[in-house]
């Protein structure tokens, strides 16, 4: 097979801001689910039908409260991570002290259950979602015209990833958060309620799955298998990062998006299974990832 090398700059670019755009969302997924496993060691399966639901509950906003995408975009990440918070504090704490793999097929399961729901209610097709005016139409570079909207997830996304990078490695709150999964009766000591601290930590990292859902929204449709879709590439990015680095999924989400998108234009035929090519040969050379914790 031949790479195909009769591409237009246009092409190039085009699929460079897919890969942005895809990476965007690998970066904000695979972080909360660093998040979640750094702070919880939880692997949570889950991850992906919280992303769907985040779509869905800015869906309802929308159409039966008659609120807008900014409203939403606020709202569902706080009602998805309340609802992460219910489900730590009533199934996942059961499980604390065991092995990973329990964790992963109670998340596995839990996340069947919510995707068959929503698929039995509204079906497998998409629902629209709309822009939002005020990110509607496209910024002309002089090299190509740049979707105002997607140019918003983008940056978004960044800052988004960014700043809770920041919250949990430059602050005294991610300074407990850290201490906390090593030493709980220590930090208890300090008179931080650490039970606590671990059911707001499963929200923000599921809050934050549902905030990447709302964003995906307009661009994606609404619809039942989106987080499916997704999870697998997102469990390859928090691999080869490094399973609990922050910093890692950030970089690699971002990174992958991008190899993803210039695949399609070099060598389309590998396009879908590049991202867990480049996760067997990290495996190999690194087993804890590119920013993990060698062990």
């Amino acid at each position: 097979m031949l790479l195909t090398l009769s591409i237009t700059p246009m092409q190039l670019y085009g699929q460079l801001l897919i890969g942005l755009i895809n990476g965007s969302f690998y970066a904000l997924l695979s972080m909360g689910l660093a998040v979640i496993f750094g702070m919880l060691n939880v692997v949570n399966f889950a991850h992906g039908a919280f992303y769907m639901v985040g779509a869905f509950v800015a869906y309802f906003l929308l159409q039966y409260g008659g609120m807008n995408y900014w409203a939403a975009l606020v709202l569902s990440p706080l009602i998805v991570g309340l609802l992460g918070a219910l489900v730590e504090r009533t199934i996942i704490r059961r499980l604390a002290g065991l092995d990973h793999l329990y964790g992963l097929l109670l998340t596995f399961g839990l996340a069947l259950v919510i995707e068959g729901l929503f698929q039995n209610e509204f079906g497998s097709s998409g629902k629209p979602y709309p822009t939002p005016p005020a990110l509607s139409g496209a910024y002309n570079l002089g090299f190509m015209f740049l979707p105002k909207y997607r140019a918003w997830v983008i940056v978004c996304s960044f800052v988004a990833c960014m700043a809770t990078w920041f919250a949990i490695e430059r602050t005294r709150l991610g300074a407990y958060l850290r201490a906390a999964t090593e030493n709980p009766s220590l930090v208890r000591a300090f008179g931080v309620n650490v039970p606590l601290m671990i059911t707001a930590t499963y929200g923000f990292g599921v809050a934050l799955a549902a905030f990447a859902g709302v964003l995906a929204a307009p661009i994606y449709q609404v619809r039942p298998g989106m987080g499916a879709d997704i999870i697998a590439v997102v469990f390859a990015v928090v691999v080869i990062g490094g399973m609990g680095s922050i910093l890692g999924s950030i970089l690699t989400g971002f990174t992958l998006g991008v190899i993803e998108g210039l695949t399609k234009v070099f060598y389309p035929e590998i396009s879908n299974t590049v991202v867990f090519v480049i996760m067997a040969i990290v495996l190999i050379i690194r087993p804890s990832g590119l920013f993990g914790r060698a062990i």
